[in-house]
Formats: structure tokens, sequence, C-alpha cells
């Protein structure tokens, strides 16, 4: 009888970084494979090496060839072993050229098992940016890596959290190219993702909240005129499609009503609107997903924790809803 749990490619993240601890640790609830079959995409050592740290012996069911067969059973750990990485050239809390190659390629690794079929979804642990970049890869992160992978043209950030959900108009960008990019084109085309992204978490009839660029939300033209003249024409073009819009909204009351039941989901205008009041609410408990992509993608919303990295102490909370929000995105897309 055919296995009905979807297979979700996980990919280890920098490898000197939490990912590998949070990870093993996602992995030892039972949870996890009742619900889907997890496949690592990393590598064998790094593992074992973080599994010192945890005090844990996990047995390995390392999983080869395109056919991506195994048990998949619960008090092991499913691996994809690429052995792409040597312990010393991913010093453990340190910036490193090798890690941040060893990461990509996991991300590329679980990328194409889902372009082909493979893996109906990606969920993935930290990287590091300047790692990466050390590496020459010169990705603002995995948004844009994957982007690129996957020939996507339009994406934009999800934030999942117990009772909000933000999207954003532009994520890693100076401040004031953020308020350049606040243009009816794109605030329509982050509107249309939001409404799709609620559909895909199972939400029929979405009603969006769009939060202003100014204080306010200008009130009426006192701070500012993006409100009348780049917001606005995007809601109305929203509207005529038969969608749930709100007027912009002030920003600093919108998260708050949106947590309380009124909105379904918030478009943020830039990085850290959204982001501070999803790190203040779910700092543990957030999911990033990458919405626009042709496959399904979630991550932890943390970053690689070097500071703490080999102390067992890193929380494996944001990698089991990870987990859980891929399983539910990959449900509700079946059943479209």
């Amino acid at each position: 009888m055919a296995d009905s749990r979807p297979l979700l490619a996980i990919t280890l993240g920098d490898p000197a970084g939490i990912g590998p601890e949070v990870i093993l640790k996602a992995l030892q609830h039972g949870e996890v494979f009742a619900s889907c079959r997890p496949l690592v995409i990393g590598d064998r050592q790094v593992l074992a090496r973080a599994a010192e740290w945890l005090g844990t012996d996990p047995r390995f069911e390392v999983i080869a060839g395109p056919a991506v067969e195994g048990s998949y059973l619960a008090d092991t750990v499913p691996l994809l072993d690429l052995a792409n990485v040597e312990l010393v050239e991913a010093p453990v809390g340190q910036v490193s050229a090798g890690a941040g190659r060893a990461a990509v390629e996991y991300v590329q690794r679980a990328c194409d098992m889902a372009l082909a079929g493979q893996a109906a979804a990606v969920v993935t642990a930290p990287l590091n940016k300047e790692a990466m970049h050390r590496a020459g890869f010169l990705y603002p992160g995995h948004t844009e890596l994957l982007a690129e992978r996957t020939g996507a043209e339009r994406v934009s950030i999800l934030l999942v959290g117990p009772n909000l959900r933000v999207v954003h108009v532009s994520t890693h960008v100076s401040l004031e190219e953020a308020i350049r990019r606040v243009t009816p084109p794109r605030v329509l085309e982050v509107i249309e993702l939001a409404h799709h992204a609620c559909q895909a978490l199972g939400i029929g009839a979405p009603r969006i909240a769009v939060a202003g660029l100014n204080p306010h939300a200008s009130e009426n033209g006192l701070f500012g005129a993006q409100e009348e003249t780049q917001i606005q024409p995007a809601i109305e073009s929203a509207r005529a499609r038969g969608w749930t819009v709100s007027d912009p909204q002030p920003p600093d009351t919108v998260f708050l009503r949106t947590t309380r039941g009124e909105f379904d989901i918030v478009v943020a205008m830039y990085h850290d609107q959204g982001h501070i009041p999803m790190k203040l609410l779910a700092f543990d408990s957030g999911v990033n997903v990458s919405i626009g992509l042709p496959i399904l993608r979630t991550s932890v919303d943390h970053g690689t924790a070097f500071d703490i990295a080999g102390t067992g102490q890193a929380s494996e909370e944001s990698m089991l809803a990870a987990i859980r929000v891929a399983v539910q995105m990959a449900a509700a897309r079946d059943r479209l």
C-alpha cells in the first residue's frame, strides 16, 4: 500500500549553526513521522557532531537514489547524505565559506527534488548570509536563491504565526528603496499573493488588511501621499476581482486587530513593519513561507544563532511549526 504521508525535504542549514540541532530535536517528536516522511538533505558527519552535543545516538536511515525510497520510521533520521563538507571547514559558531557552500547545495538539491515531484515541499533550516556570500553565492536569502533556481518572477515572504499572518511588499532592501517599491503594480501583486497564500492554508475567502506606509496611514495626506497615490489604486483593483481588502490601515494598530480576528492576513509595506510584530508574538513558533514559487517552501523564522550553536540550547519549536505548515499547505494543494 502506498504511503500517503507527504515527503518533506528538510535542509540542514548552515552546518556551523543551530540547524542540525533543531532538526535532530524535531525528529524526536512522534507527530512529525505521523504526519509526513521527513527526509533530511545534509551531511551525516555534521549531524553526528550535533548529536554529540545533544547527548543522543540517532539511527540514520541513509536514502540513496532518485526514488528516495525508505521506511521513514520514528526513531530514525532519514538522510540524503551529500557528504559535501569536512568538519574542519565548518567550525561551530563561525562564519566560513565551506559551511556557506554546503548550505546552499542542500537547498539546491531539495529544490530540484520538489521541482521533479520527488518531494511535496521543502523545509529549510537557517542559512548564514555572510557565509553564503564568502562561498560566492550572493543571495540575500533563501527566497531569492529559490526564485532564481525555479525561475519564479513574483515572490514574497509570508510569515505565519499561531494568530498572525503577514506578507511583505519588500524585504531585504534599504528603507529608502522599500519606499520606492511601494507602487500600485507591486502592491496589487502582493495582495494577490496574500489571497492565494491564505487559500493555500485552507482559508477560502480571506479578509486582507493592507497596512499603510506612513504613520497613521498618512491621516488623509497629512504625513505623505503614498496611501492615496500608490496603495489605494491597488486595493481598488483587488476589490474589482471580488476580494475582501481593507483601505490602508494605521500600521500601529492593524496587527493587533488581526490577532483579534478582524483580518486573516496583513500586507506589510516593508521588512521591519511586518517582522517586528511577528517576532514579538511568535519568536519561537513563527514560520517563514516563500510564496509565488512553483514549489512549497517553509522555514524556521530565526537565524543560525552562532552564539549558542553547539550548546544544545536551541529550541526546535519553529522547525516543528515549519513542518506543520508544510504538511498543511501540501494537503490544501492536493485538495485543489
